[in-house]
């Protein structure tokens, strides 16, 4: 029988304000305060960080810190991969959303010949490539160097030749490039995107459940559907963004927080139902920030709330 072991990665050099490498914990504080126990019931792995680039001068302006966020998620592949190898079912918990290539990296190392499909739950569509970012930051990017998309078709930017080799670098991680299929993503909750990456969502019929979609039609339905669309994938991994909920309803304790997103209630039922199609391979949370919540630590105790519900579901559906 598999077991559950929680990956630890407090990095945050991907994103554009600082504090997500302390949102591991904040949910680990959460779970203290409400009397549980969640963090002791399970191994855990420390990856590690080189959250110091922060202080370094930027080279590479359209892809901020790139060489140390690829050494990251090559770590973070590392774990994933040993952890899926030794038969356990890894939750990641990250700091910023650059982390989720470096899983799905992971991931895909562990079963090169295993077709993988994405959930991607996110205010986000973090399909940027340095060739179309307007911000340089990296956790906007890890969903097009999976799909090793650069869309030059909307090239906006001039890089570097270190951006080049390192972009390039990110793409290939494992040796597998691309790692998954545009016809293998889900979005759901996407609301803020820049034309570049809705030009590419367009292209590749990416589909997105929108939360007023969700809402109108069903979570079953809309769940259901995603399913359907996925069912030649052999795995399933879910990423989950807190900035997919709404930021007015539940804080602001998040780097790029939006507003009309999911309630938590909304987010466990739709990771639920996917877990329960038995082929959810990985879970990874993201984006928790503390130094930015506006009440409190309710971020990290909402997405606690969230892990806490969500694993009693892996326990039943995947760790067979």
């Amino acid at each position: 029988m598999k077991k559950i072991v929680i990956i630890k990665n407090r990095s945050d050099i991907g994103a554009g304000t600082r504090g997500a490498d302390m949102g591991i914990d904040a949910i680990e504080i959460a779970a203290i305060n409400s009397g549980s126990d969640y963090f002791n019931r399970y191994d855990y792995e420390d990856v590690e960080t080189v959250n110091e680039a922060v202080y370094e001068k930027q080279q590479t302006p359209y892809a901020k810190r790139i060489g140390k966020v690829l050494e990251v998620c090559v770590k973070l592949s590392n774990s994933v991969q040993h952890s899926l190898r030794d038969n356990s079912f890894p939750i990641v918990l990250s700091g910023d959303h650059s982390s989720a290539l470096g899983t799905i990296s992971g991931i895909k190392t562990a079963f090169p010949n295993k077709r993988l499909g994405v959930v991607w739950i996110d205010a986000h569509a973090d399909l940027h490539s340095p060739y179309t970012t307007p911000s340089g930051n990296i956790h906007g990017m890890p969903l097009a160097a999976a799909l090793a998309n650069d869309n030059l078709e909307r090239k906006v930017n001039e890089v570097t030749p270190e951006t080049n080799k390192n972009w390039e670098g990110m793409k290939n991680i494992g040796a597998i490039s691309p790692k998954v299929l545009p016809t293998d993503v889900v979005y759901f909750g996407v609301r803020s995107t820049e034309e570049p990456e809705e030009f590419a969502i367009a292209k590749y019929g990416i589909k997105n459940y929108k939360v007023h979609e969700v809402r109108y039609r069903g979570i079953n339905v809309c769940v259901s559907e995603a399913l359907e669309k996925l069912k030649n994938c052999d795995l399933i991994y879910i990423s989950f963004d807190v900035d997919s909920l709404d930021c007015d309803l539940i804080s602001k304790g998040t780097g790029t927080p939006c507003s009309k997103g999911f309630d938590q209630e909304e987010v466990k039922q739709i990771i639920n139902k996917i877990i329960e199609s038995g082929k959810v391979t990985c879970v990874e949370i993201v984006e928790v920030n503390p130094c930015l919540d506006n009440k409190g630590n309710a971020m990290a105790e909402t997405a606690f709330d969230v892990i806490n519900d969500f694993t009693q579901s892996l326990e039943k559906y995947c760790l067979k």
